[in-house]
């Protein structure tokens, strides 16, 4: 499986962005995907979840209410709408699939950059 992430950019704070992520190869019909975040000098951090076998989701709560995570699956994509955003939402974003436990992952995307200006 290849995760593929893109639509990271500079916005100004309070602006959006939607991420995508790309998954290729075997089907991940049924697994868990996600977005972390890693900012500089910090430990990467989960930002949010979405089951596609029980077609729910969770988030981190920095993001509750401000970020979607969202699948098209007849596409494979995995989003992330991001609204609101705010200085501290800087960081390099990945995708990840197919969850092992807590924040263990089988396969993780390249990341993509976002920066939000204040």
């Amino acid at each position: 499986v290849q995760l593929q992430a893109s639509g990271g950019g500079l916005v100004q704070a309070g602006g959006s962005l939607r991420l995508s992520c790309r998954a290729s190869g075997r089907s991940l019909r049924y697994t868990t995907m996600a977005w972390f975040r890693q900012a500089p000098g910090k430990e990467r951090e989960f930002v949010a979840l979405f089951s596609w076998s029980a077609d729910s989701t969770v988030y981190a709560d920095s993001v509750k209410g401000r970020f979607t995570i969202f699948r098209d699956k007849a596409k494979h994509m995995l989003y992330l709408q991001m609204n609101s955003l705010k200085p501290e939402d800087t960081a390099v974003y990945y995708c990840a699939a197919e969850r092992i436990r807590a924040d263990v992952y089988t396969f993780w995307g390249q990341g993509t950059q976002v920066t939000v200006s204040s």
